[in-house]
């Protein structure tokens, strides 16, 4: 694991150690489970999605906005430009992130029927029932980060409160390792997507050439391109090496009017040919 993942880790699991603290775990799953269902991930049948990232971090770009006053407005622009879904940063030392984005997000999407997924370095199964609390739809985990039997651990109580899950993968050993967990579950009524992020974790650097390079070896199912994607000709060159979804942040934070960035991607990417 790198140092950059290694740091983001600890950090994981002290917030977990704190909250829970705070709140036990059985307290957590009841208040999780009364809390309304998200809405479903629906992916077009035009053949390309984006999931639209809301952040006001990052460590590689610096500051990106300020969602603290312009959040409802950010993710109702996301919701109408057609995203599918709706990543929300909840990390605080390194993304400024927090749950009450989430929580706030979600609140703001449900009407639009555009479900919030949970972005952070998930460690323990604590951190899927906060997410489910907070009203999100859908979770990440980053492959390389976790031990297989704590990755299964995620994934059942993903399933269990009715999450989709983003497995996030930076090069061939992590696809395999996601490929074996597409197979294992299989039979199993929930909604996997396999992402692969092109950012070098040592120098948080985005090397596009990834995305080509990985395309081969993507597992069937939905795959989604994460990190490098920023205008309408790299949507469609994700979409022309087999990518169904991109998940974009940066370039959208940095928009006045990212429906309208939004709007270009998803014309470009759905328009034959």
């Amino acid at each position: 694991m790198s140092g950059f993942l290694d740091e983001m880790a600890h950090g994981s699991a002290r917030r977990v150690r704190e909250a829970m603290r705070l709140e036990s775990s059985d307290a957590l799953e009841r208040r999780a489970r009364l809390t309304p269902p998200p809405p479903p991930l629906r992916l077009s049948a035009a053949g390309f999605d984006v999931i639209a990232e809301l952040k006001l971090r990052s460590p590689a770009a610096g500051a990106l906005g300020d969602v603290d006053r312009g959040l409802d407005a950010r993710v109702t622009a996301y919701a109408r430009g057609g995203a599918a879904a709706v990543s929300v940063l909840t990390e605080p030392s390194r993304f400024d992130g927090s749950l009450a984005h989430l929580r706030q997000a979600a609140a703001v999407l449900a009407p639009f029927g555009v479900p919030a997924m949970r972005k952070d370095f998930i460690v323990d199964p604590y951190q899927v029932l906060e997410a489910r609390a907070a009203g999100a739809g859908g979770l990440l985990v980053i492959l390389r980060m976790l031990p297989p039997a704590r990755i299964v651990e995620l994934l059942d109580a993903c399933a269990d409160h009715g999450l989709f899950v983003l497995l996030e993968a930076f090069d061939g050993a992590d696809l395999e390792a996601a490929a074996g967990l597409l197979t294992a579950r299989r039979n199993r009524r929930e909604l996997l997507l396999v992402g692969v992020n092109c950012r070098d974790l040592q120098t948080l650097e985005v090397v596009p050439q990834r995305f080509a390079a990985l395309a081969a070896h993507l597992p069937p199912g939905p795959a989604v391109a994460e990190s490098g994607v920023a205008t309408p000709a790299d949507a469609l060159a994700m979409r022309r090496l087999g990518y169904r979804l991109a998940l974009i942040g940066t370039a959208l934070m940095a928009r006045d009017d990212p429906a309208a960035l939004l709007a270009d991607i998803l014309e470009s990417t759905r328009a034959p040919g």
